[in-house]
């Protein structure tokens, strides 16, 4: 589940669970609720607008709900519910993508498998030097990538020897080494610390007041395989009444 908050032009979408350890793990309801919030965020948006996407605990997002997939009872059922939440999932990523205005994810804990996917749809993500590392689990427990996650790591992370230790070393990869492989854009020693630099950097990029809608589509112009997977269309907009 999530809330979202808004502080001036920064809209904060905040992972929540019912304790300080939730795993924040994505399940049906939740992943409803992330839809709906920047669903609203969007409605809400105007020129200069940011978001941040956090969570408070020792995770930012532990991935999807295997929990509720095992719940199912049987093997087909497991799969057949796993399956159900990578496809309701896909929406989410796509949403990252079409949001018209700069988005920076707090990491201020673990982010593994869909948590790592969901911080990478941002523009911008900074997480924690002294806990917390980013995780890719599926070769450790057997599943292959969507392929939509796989179009998201070819496009936001540029080295060939990085996507290869996340994807297929399955390595944990803390602050300090995130920083070296381009993954995160800064890391620091503790969760107010990354709050503080998200809410400066998203308070930074809402003061240049750009048009939310140049900016999605600028967004995706970079990234069109990722875009054609996710189903998106990019366009060519001009919002400046001069030209």
């Amino acid at each position: 589940m999530c809330t979202l908050e808004k502080h001036g032009d920064v809209f904060v979408l905040t992972l929540t669970g019912s304790s300080d350890v939730d795993e924040h793990r994505f399940g049906p309801p939740a992943i409803d609720s992330i839809l709906s919030a920047i669903a609203k965020a969007k409605a809400e948006a105007t020129p200069g607008s940011a978001l941040i996407t956090t969570s408070h605990g020792k995770f930012f997002s532990n991935g999807l709900d295997l929990a509720w997939a095992q719940a199912a009872g049987s093997r087909a059922g497991a799969r057949e519910r796993l399956l159900y939440m990578v496809e309701s999932f896909r929406p989410v990523v796509a949403a990252m993508m079409d949001l018209p205005m700069p988005t920076v994810a707090a990491a201020n804990g673990h982010a593994a498998a869909a948590g790592f996917t969901l911080a990478l749809s941002h523009d911008y993500v900074i997480m924690r030097r002294d806990k917390g590392v980013l995780y890719m689990s599926e070769v450790d427990i057997g599943a292959t990538l969507p392929d939509y996650f796989t179009a998201l790591f070819r496009a936001k992370v540029g080295s060939a020897t990085a996507r290869r230790d996340v994807l297929l070393r399955a390595k944990k990869i803390k602050g300090e080494e995130a920083l070296r492989m381009g993954l995160v854009q800064a890391a620091y020693d503790s969760e107010e610390q990354v709050a503080e630099a998200s809410m400066r950097l998203a308070k930074q990029m809402a003061g240049r007041k750009w048009a939310g809608e140049v900016y999605a589509e600028i967004r995706k112009s970079l990234y069109p395989d990722l875009c054609g997977v996710l189903g998106l269309d990019i366009r060519a907009v001009v919002s400046n009444s001069k030209l």
